[in-house]
């Protein structure tokens, strides 16, 4: 009878081992210096877990060869972020472990061969004020690759009287989204600078900055004197219909219809320290898109509420084409009720979501605007939206840490985000 209960004992340990075993997943991966083409050495490497306050789960560096392993020790989604020479990268980690590779580049405080592909302003009227957009679209071309980065990454100079709102960097690559930022002043008045890495461009893409600010307009009346600080391929300034728009004298400013619904100036091949000069008058608003009961969209009226827009932006799924689908989103943050205004690419996949837009949760959330690629195929539909989730966690967590999420939302938002999450766990399994 002891030996039969010894056996019985024995396979229960067993079978309780083998059921441990299998719920350990990890996940393996290289970490390569693309500067170099060799192997990161020394490099650190950190588990994050988004739902539980960004906290470091799990610590170890990269080996001669470059390779790192990493325990996962839940079925919650998690991060890994590599540091390189102060500069951080990060990929989502594999769900039920598996491969992580990453690309990791030498870092300079200065790098020659970034410079501006696309300068976008979008600019609309609101209650005596101007609603302006800025963003731009950083090409890194060096070679060897590098990230270029420091505490003044990438200066903007904006008008004297602006009041500066929402700011967010995005890293090139598929799947990264837009992180908020602290856009910090420096130096002279109106002179901001982003603390945020340009990496090398990676599949076509290149770094994306945005900046939202207010402008007083209780003339009807502004007159811009934009500087760039590096050279700009393409300056383009999108307007209502109704807003009247003067390039100043040199400012070399052309109308080029991109879409009928809206106005686009383009000014080509501006260089470092060319001020650029244009006035607007009269008062417009973007044009909405609005959900029927049906749920689908219809072009709404231009409204009056503040962050009113196009709504936030889609992706422009082939980078190489001759013309531009611009799409700028963003005079409120991400899935909020965010505002925007496009600039059409011809012969492009997408739809633009609407301004009042759900996040995976179903609740309006507060992030920075981002851009949306065409919904997935069902069957990778649960490994997308966990993706989804993981990255949307991390950007609220970043949101947090940057004080431009209050105590509140944050509650709210990382609650609703959690609830979709044990969803999708649960379908995925």
């Amino acid at each position: 009878m002891r030996s039969n209960w010894f056996v019985f004992r024995i396979l229960a340990s067993s079978l309780l081992l083998a059921g441990a075993l299998s719920q350990a997943a990890t996940v393996t991966g290289t970490v390569t210096n693309q500067t170099t083409g060799k192997a990161a050495v020394g490099d650190s490497v950190i588990l994050i877990e988004p739902m539980s306050g960004m906290s470091e789960v799990g610590h170890t560096s990269t080996n001669e060869q470059g390779r790192y392993t990493l325990n996962l020790p839940g079925s919650n989604p998690y991060l890994i972020r590599v540091t390189h020479q102060g500069a951080e990268y990060f990929i989502p980690a594999p769900q039920g472990g598996g491969t992580g590779d990453i690309s990791v580049y030498d870092v300079a405080a200065k790098v020659s061969a970034v410079s501006i592909a696309e300068h976008v302003t979008g600019i609309e009227s609101d209650n005596g004020q101007l609603r302006v957009v800025e963003r731009y679209e950083m090409h890194n071309a060096s070679s060897p690759p590098t990230t270029q980065w420091s505490n003044r990454s990438f200066e903007v100079i904006l008008p004297n009287d602006a009041v500066v709102g929402d700011a967010s960097g995005q890293r090139p690559g598929t799947g990264s989204l837009p992180t908020s930022i602290k856009l910090d002043p420096d130096g002279p008045k109106g002179h901001y600078s982003f603390d945020f890495p340009i990496q090398p461009d990676e599949g076509g893409k290149g770094t994306l900055f945005q900046v939202q600010y207010d402008l007083p307009y209780s003339s009807g009346k502004y007159s811009f004197h934009s500087l760039v600080t590096l050279p700009a391929a393409t300056v383009w300034v999108v307007l209502p219909k109704s807003i009247t728009f003067n390039g100043g004298s040199g400012s070399g400013f052309e109308s080029s219809p991109q879409d009928p619904s809206v106005q686009t100036f383009l000014a080509r091949d501006v260089a470092p320290g060319q001020t650029v000069e244009f006035s607007v008058s009269g008062t417009g608003s973007f044009a909405r898109e609005e959900q029927n009961d049906n749920g689908a969209q219809t072009a709404g009226a231009p409204g009056n509420q503040p962050g009113g827009g196009l709504g936030v932006p889609i992706n422009t799924p082939d980078p190489l084409s001759k013309y531009k689908w611009w799409i700028l989103g963003g005079l409120a943050l991400l899935l909020a009720a965010a505002a925007g205004f496009l600039l059409r690419r011809p012969a492009m996949a997408g739809a633009v979501l609407p301004a009042a837009v759900a996040t995976p949760s179903g609740v309006a959330a507060s992030r920075p605007p981002q851009m949306y690629s065409a919904p997935a195929a069902p069957a990778a539909g649960n490994a997308t939206m966990l993706n989804v989730i993981k990255e949307e966690l991390f950007a609220l967590e970043s949101e947090r840490i940057a004080g431009t999420l209050s105590s509140s939302e944050y509650a709210e938002q990382k609650k609703a985000l959690e609830t979709v999450l044990k969803r999708a766990l649960k379908k995925s399994s």
